[in-house]
């Protein structure tokens, strides 16, 4: 070791320090790797590949902000609600591998699939373990809430798993559907009222009025 630090042509101290520097940074990006094949994105998509331009209304400097983890550390949420093919789900992505960076555990999912997980779970007689690994993480992001409606199990096991959640770890949600219209997808209007005042509480709902990216890019290629 005292010879590479001597072809290094630095001191042995100075050598060790960058020894322990690399493998740090080597264990960093080892964990981001981890947690990234963790958080199971449908596809990954960083932040700087968002259409800013193509979303007006947004406020990108909220966005960048949210993407540093802040609203993790305080247990915030993000609810964004918008038309199909605006980005809500390209947002929610940067922002879950941003927090995946910043070494917090991510899992995304869509609200069906969740759904669907717990009532298989419940089946199974694993339904306790499953609830306490989803409440576990520290950012759940629930995509795609409201295109399809949960049977009366599914929609009573999701809020189980956002009660356990509330006020003590983030999530994300995108969703087509106003607050008024949530009623459709949960069934219950109690549990839609009390799941809604869970949710909402202290979170930044981000309104994705825009045009569709995805019909845009559409025109554009055809002429």
């Amino acid at each position: 070791m005292r010879r590479q630090a001597h072809e290094a042509a630095c001191g042995y101290d100075e050598f060790l320090l960058n020894l322990v520097e690399a493998e740090v940074q080597i264990r960093q990006e080892n964990g981001r790797k981890r947690r990234l094949k963790e958080a199971r994105f449908p596809m990954q998509k960083p932040l700087e590949t968002f259409d800013f331009e193509a979303a007006p209304d947004l406020d990108a400097r909220l966005i960048k902000e949210l993407s540093t983890g802040t609203f993790i550390k305080e247990a915030r949420n993000i609810i964004l609600i918008g038309k199909s093919g605006a980005g809500k789900t390209h947002l929610a992505t940067s922002i879950g591998m941003e927090a995946c960076r910043y070494g917090h555990r991510v899992r995304f999912i869509t609200g069906c699939g969740l759904a669907n997980e717990l009532t298989e779970a419940r089946e199974q007689q694993t339904l306790g373990r499953m609830i306490k690994r989803y409440a576990g993480y520290g950012l759940l992001i629930l995509d795609e809430l409201g295109y399809v409606p949960f049977s009366k199990i599914g929609a009573e096991l999701l809020f189980q798993v956002l009660t356990e959640r509330q006020e003590r770890r983030s999530i994300i949600i995108t969703t087509n559907l106003g607050f008024g219209d949530w009623t459709q997808v949960f069934g219950d209007a109690n549990l839609t009222a009390a799941l809604l005042d869970r949710v909402t509480h202290r979170a930044h709902i981000i309104q994705c009025n825009w045009d569709s990216y995805r019909l845009k890019q559409t025109l554009k290629s055809r002429g």
